[in-house]
């Protein structure tokens, strides 16, 4: 069915058949994109003509205007109708009335939403001034039906005020925009972006256009209007798939909706909705800037004039580097420039902006693109160290990273860079897409280049430490590959190559050992030192470390992690150094050790302490020591169900465990028997730590039998309203190999809740081994905790059992 018989159909019946047209347009699968919503407009457009017909019977000086979305033609399958009925004032206002009631309400028992208004062209233009909201909605004024003169009086009317009223206008638009990205976060980087209102998205796009009609600015059109389309298509696709007017793209509406598109799956669709997004971010940029500019050139244009005597004042151009000045509050390039001859320039250029925190001109870039030649291999040593310049230049290398970006220059210089390019990372703890995460890491690292002795090796590894993201399998060590071909290419000699391979192929060594394992086992210690091979690159890998978390999220940092990342550095470099670590011997009872034991053997019951964790005042003005967490230190009577009890009454109390480490401790001479000692560190969730004779109330009725933790836990779950979201992977469980020679390992991967540490603990208890220490670390929603586990005389467990108890403990944790 063609769109006009479509078309014939709504006009032959009237509201019923405006709907089975509508519905039949939608369900076509040969129509998207744009011509499906050219025809959706139009099928509207005609349907509407035919109700005022119907109803403007003898009224003159009235007409339907379409405004806004509707106005542009842009009919998304569940938009809202923004409609405007004009009227002149001369006929009568009952008329008027009747008329609007025979035009909404049959859009109302559609069940379709609508904006609507009445009003005379001098009441559309005194609210447009007081509304800007109204006002933007005008410029996109169009004819549908009755009085032609009179919209076209109005449109006239309506633009001359907005380009008259733009120098005042302007900075409202641009501080209503600025509010709703502050609001609404970054479309290119959000996992559930709202495709309308975050920065860069369609809010934006229709706020350019309104620009471009003030006459005072334009924005870049290369590729904007290309990726509003595309922004435009997913729209139509989100609304197919959930029936809904919504603008936000829901993970659970991903698949569907890359499915409707023909695309592979929903992180291409995430991965086109990012690239369309950046195109309108920096289009902004640009465009405001120039808003900027005009509106500061205006206002210094009469004194000047009056000063220079009625001449033309000329830009001042201030020398930045070779071929690069600065002139009004931009880096353009020097009029004797020659991108064509002086393949560097680029990187001066942009080193040159990022050092003096101004951006670098669109024209500028564009002719650079257009003309440069590409950089010989390897690169030149100006080169490399005009492109460390720019890694080193702190916050603003960002913006003058993505205007080279913009035009095609970081590929063109890192081709590898493509593949992480928009890439999204679809895990809670990283906040940004894989490139943009890139970028942040080498501003965090440029604060740390006076720890380092290498700043240059710091500052290049932290710009490629995730580049291996693009490829299959394990991402560091497909970048480890990729390190080295680049380091290469852009001119490192053969020994810092090396060090930059290590760099990327470890980058997560230390965070991952200093939280999951016992820093106190030499074999942990030892594999660190054999992994890094030297001091400087210790040092390196430390601040890299550090760098790395601090651009991921606030969740993937801390000063706990800080504290075991600090420490275990502290006992490789010593190794590195020399010296031997020697196998730790079973510490001595503190006081307080010991008299919670004998307290927990003469009463028969768990007794515990809570205590604070700091660590040392900052060198920060206010030199307060830092919380790093509880120590909670439990002595119970030697039995078995110890763990889970405890894990479970914690998780109850909503603390999150950090490390925890058990010990059997015998008792002073003369007293016989055996006292379990538990020496956790926690954290609350939320709010206020517990008390410690609650916990211990709860400790012993768990121990008991009489406190139901699984029933209480699962109540407690079950009394929070369920939300739609992401599947989960199953649980894994393997044992990691050699990685301590005085108890097996057993690592648990799996998606964190309420309780899980207890069913952890219970699962072992069952497989009737002991836990000597449990190192646990959650990132998002994923835990990833070690287990230290013996056999009952405190040796490691043999390989088939141990393999035997990771499968039975992944059965449990899968069920």
């Amino acid at each position: 069915m063609t769109s006009t018989d479509v078309r014939t159909d709504a006009e032959d019946s009237g509201p019923s058949g405006y709907a089975a047209a509508r519905l039949r347009l939608l369900q076509e699968g040969a129509q998207s994109g744009p011509p499906r919503r050219a025809a959706l407009a139009e099928l509207t457009d005609d349907w509407l003509s035919g109700l005022f017909d119907a109803g403007a019977d003898k009224l003159r000086g009235i007409s339907l205007v379409a405004v806004g979305g509707y106005g542009r033609g842009e009919l998304s399958p569940r938009s809202d109708l923004d409609l405007l009925l004009l009227h002149d004032g001369s006929a009568d206002p009952g008329a008027v009335a009747s008329l609007a009631d025979r035009i909404w309400y049959p859009i109302w028992d559609l069940g379709l939403d609508l904006d609507h208004s009445v009003r005379t062209p001098a009441e559309a233009r005194k609210t447009a001034g007081e509304d800007l909201k109204v006002q933007l909605g005008l410029l996109d004024a169009r004819h549908l039906a009755g009085d032609l003169g009179l919209t076209a009086g109005l449109r006239t009317a309506v633009l001359a005020d907005w380009r008259n009223q733009a120098p005042k206008r302007l900075p409202e638009l641009q501080e209503l925009c600025a509010e709703r990205a502050e609001r609404q976060g970054e479309l290119q980087f959000l996992l559930e972006p709202d495709l309308k209102e975050a920065r860069g998205g369609l809010r934006d796009a229709t706020a350019l256009r309104a620009v471009a009609a003030s006459w005072l600015a334009d924005a870049p059109r290369e590729g904007l209007s290309d990726a509003r389309r595309r922004l435009l298509d997913v729209r139509d696709a989100l609304h197919l798939a959930t029936g809904r007017a919504t603008d936000r793209l829901s993970l659970q509406e991903q698949d569907q909706v890359a499915a409707e598109l023909g695309l592979l799956d929903a992180d291409t669709l995430l991965r086109q909705v990012y690239e369309a997004a950046r195109v309108v971010s920096y289009a902004s940029d640009v465009t405001w800037r120039e808003v900027g500019r005009v509106l500061r050139s205006r206002a210094v244009r009469p004194r000047l004039r009056a000063m220079l005597g009625g001449g033309k004042p000329t830009a001042e151009r201030s020398p930045l580097a070779e071929g690069v000045v600065e002139q009004d509050g931009e880096v353009v390039l020097a009029r004797a420039a020659r991108p064509d001859r002086d393949p560097v320039l680029p990187l001066r250029a942009a080193a040159a902006a990022a050092q003096a925190g101004l951006p670098l001109s669109l024209h500028a870039v564009r002719r650079m693109a257009a003309g440069v030649r590409p950089l010989p291999t390897p690169w030149p040593a100006e080169a490399r160290e005009q492109l460390v310049t720019l890694l080193g230049s702190g916050p603003s290398t960002i913006e003058v990273w993505e205007a080279l970006e913009a035009e095609g220059l970081i590929t063109r210089l890192l081709p590898d860079w493509e593949r992480v390019r928009c890439r999204p990372q679809r895990n809670a703890v990283h906040i940004w897409t894989v490139d943009r995460h890139l970028i942040e890491t080498a501003v965090r690292a440029a604060e740390f280049t006076r720890r380092v002795h290498r700043p240059d090796l710091l500052l290049v590894s932290a710009l490629l430490h995730d580049i291996g993201k693009g490829w299959p399998g394990d991402h560091s060590v497909a970048g480890e590959i990729i390190a080295r071909d680049v380091a290469a290419r852009i001119g490192f000699d053969r020994s810092d190559v090396a060090v930059l391979a290590t760099l990327v192929r470890h980058h997560l060594l230390l965070v991952e050992t200093a939280t999951r394992r016992d820093l106190e086992d030499p074999a942990t210690v030892r594999s660190v030192a054999e992994a890094v091979g030297s001091q400087g690159t210790l040092e390196l890998l430390h601040a890299l470390t550090e760098a790395d978390a601090l651009a991921t999220g606030p969740a993937a940092w801390s000063s706990w992690r800080a504290s075991l990342v600090a420490d275990l550095v502290k006992r490789v470099s010593a190794v590195l150094a020399g010296d031997t670590p020697e196998e730790p011997e079973a510490a001595a009872p503190t006081a307080e050790q010991e008299r919670l034991a004998i307290e927990a053997f003469r009463t028969g019951g768990p007794v515990l302490a809570l205590r604070a964790q700091t660590e040392p005042p900052t060198e920060e003005p206010s030199g307060d020591p830092e919380p790093l967490g509880v120590e909670l230190l439990i002595a119970v009577p030697d039995q078995e169900g110890v763990l889970p009890a405890v894990a479970g009454v914690l998780a109850m109390h909503r603390l999150t465990v950090r490390t925890a480490e058990l010990r059997a401790l015998d008792l002073p001479d003369g007293v016989s028997g055996s006292v379990l000692l538990l020496d956790w560190r926690v954290a609350a969730e939320y709010g206020s730590l517990p008390q410690a004779a609650r916990l211990r109330a709860d400790l012993v009725r768990a121990l008991d039998g009489s406190l139901d933790i699984a029933g209480r836990l699962a109540e407690r779950d079950a009394a929070y309203p369920r939300r739609r979201g992401i599947v989960a992977p199953p649980a894994r469980v393997s044992v990691a190999a050699a990685a301590s020679r005085l108890a097996t390992v057993i690592e648990v991967r799996a998606h964190d809740a309420p309780g899980l540490l207890h069913r952890i603990g219970r699962a072992l208890e069952e497989a009737q081994v002991r836990v000597r220490s449990a190192h646990v670390s959650t990132l998002g929603a994923n835990a990833v905790d070690a287990f230290y586990v013996t056999g009952a005389e405190g040796a490691p467990l043999p390989g088939e059992q141990a393999a035997s108890v990771a499968r039975a403990l992944e059965d449990t944790l899968r069920e």
